[in-house]
């Protein structure tokens, strides 16, 4: 009998989740995989918060407009699809401030990955054991789950 893979635990920057909530392409193919459960995604309240500050954003008025649904609707829709934890403190460690809460939330959830598009952030590389990855990288560690 073949035994059940454990998911991959990820945690996605919010410029990931961004993009798969809005457009086709890599970015939504993990959340897919978070649906079917080859993947497990964590976020904190806080990451959820920045989720819908960027969704608000004019620049994105007329994809969020597209997709038939509120910044509300979408982050809730995202939330469903995550498990919660509350970020822990860790020093200074990203290039922007603003991304110790992702690395915090990655500690915090045990994951094995920070999925982002950030260049600045993934020049961090590894912290405590969590990975800072691209989207490709992840859905590479995906398809072997």
């Amino acid at each position: 009998m073949a035994q059940a893979r454990t998911p991959l635990h990820l945690v996605l920057d919010t410029n990931v989740v961004a993009s798969a909530l809005l457009w086709s392409g890599s970015p939504r193919i993990l959340l897919q995989a978070a649906r079917e459960k080859r993947v497990r995604l964590f976020s904190s309240p806080p990451m959820r918060a920045k989720l819908g500050d960027i969704l608000a954003r004019p620049k994105f008025a007329t994809k969020i407009e597209a997709s038939l649904l509120s910044v509300d609707q979408l982050v809730e829709g995202y939330a469903a699809l995550t498990a919660v934890v509350g970020p822990v403190a860790i020093p200074r460690i990203a290039p922007d401030p603003d991304d110790d809460m992702v690395i915090g939330t990655a500690l915090a959830a045990k994951a094995r990955a920070i999925v982002t598009g950030d260049q600045p952030l993934l020049t961090v590389d590894e912290y405590q054991g969590v990975r800072l990855m691209t989207v490709a990288r992840a859905l590479m560690l995906a398809q072997q789950a």
